[in-house]
């Protein structure tokens, strides 16, 4: 995801979206573990999506 899509979401979807990569992220690592995985590329992609909403969540609470 871009971050100007990341940041025109709301609190609720942004939450969301967080809990679901992080358990899209749970089932890549475990295909990783399993050797199913084919592009690891895809684990970093996902790390970095969590870690943007994660910093405009921040600011959006921070900003109240």
């Amino acid at each position: 995801m871009k971050i100007k899509e990341i940041r025109n979401l709301g609190l609720s979807e942004l939450k969301q979206k967080n809990t679901e990569l992080v358990d899209e992220l749970f089932k890549l690592k475990i295909r990783h573990s399993s050797g199913q995985l084919e592009s690891t590329a895809s684990l970093g992609k996902v790390r970095r999506d969590i870690a943007r909403i994660n910093t405009v969540l921040k600011e959006k609470e921070a900003l109240g």
